[in-house]
């Protein structure tokens, strides 16, 4: 073969060789790009991932712990009311014995204090008495199609009989043990009502010093009481009213420090 037909035919074959090189090329950076593709779409949707499950679990604590560390702070924090109430406690003992002894020098000035703290529920008060005891329905009265609102008892019963106590001219009242003054909220947290920050499960018992004819009386005539006791025999909630010829409150003993909300005034 002459040497110009092995140059052509050379130069035919780096062509070729060339071009196979080339298209080798091609097929690795389209599987480098494909692979970059594939690598940036599982990390988009790995990010989507936790994305939606962070706001699905928002608001909400993923750990198991937070139940019992809820717990051990209602806990502590009851601890802490306990304590204080005990402290409040004493720190009045020590007013009403100041108190006493600047009266003994203005008799006058002395019965003034002793009718306010009567009146505010300060001290306490002995006389007859009616309670009465509301309780949730049994739990064999739940069943299908049962509104289980319609088997506890609601913050607004509870109101309701505290106020039909004092339209009967109650003295003084209290509300599972603690005295009830002006500016006591009853509120329902749960399966729990909320006196003084103090939670309460049921029976309540709302007890009322004064005149147990009158204070009866108040009660039976009072609507709601009457739709009340509708659903005590429709759903077996407890109402029972008990008569104590002699009962002694004990006077309020925690703060009664008011306090304002004020205007907040923003910088320009």
């Amino acid at each position: 073969m002459a040497e110009g037909g092995l140059t052509r035919v050379w130069q035919r074959v780096r062509r070729v060789l060339l071009r196979a090189r080339s298209a080798q090329r091609r097929r690795a950076s389209q599987r480098t790009w494909s692979a970059r593709l594939a690598t940036a779409a599982v990390l988009v949707v790995t990010g989507l991932l936790v994305v939606v499950s962070a706001t699905h679990a928002r608001g909400i604590d993923l750990r198991p712990g937070r139940n019992t560390d809820l717990v051990s702070l209602v806990q502590s924090e009851s601890h802490r009311n306990t304590q204080l109430t005990a402290e409040v406690t004493r720190l009045r003992a020590e007013v009403d014995q100041l108190a006493a002894a600047e009266g003994s020098t203005d008799s006058d000035l002395a019965g003034e204090l002793a009718e306010k703290s009567a009146l505010v529920g300060l001290t306490p008060v002995t006389g007859p008495s009616v309670t009465v005891t509301l309780t949730d329905a049994p739990a064999s009265v739940a069943g299908d199609g049962v509104d289980q609102d319609l088997l506890v008892v609601h913050q607004q019963d509870i109101q309701s009989v505290a106020n039909e106590l004092w339209r009967g001219g109650a003295e003084a009242m209290t509300i599972q043990g603690q005295r009830v003054i002006a500016t006591t909220g009853i509120k329902c947290v749960g399966n729990t009502v909320v006196l003084h920050g103090v939670p309460y499960a049921p029976p309540y018992r709302i007890s009322a010093i004064g005149d147990p004819r009158k204070l009866q009386a108040a009660l039976e005539s009072a609507e709601y009481i009457k739709i009340y006791r509708q659903y005590v025999d429709a759903f077996h909630l407890g109402y029972e009213v008990t008569v104590s010829a002699r009962s002694t409150f004990p006077g309020y003993q925690g703060s009664v420090d008011l306090r304002y909300a004020t205007a907040f005034d923003s910088p320009r």
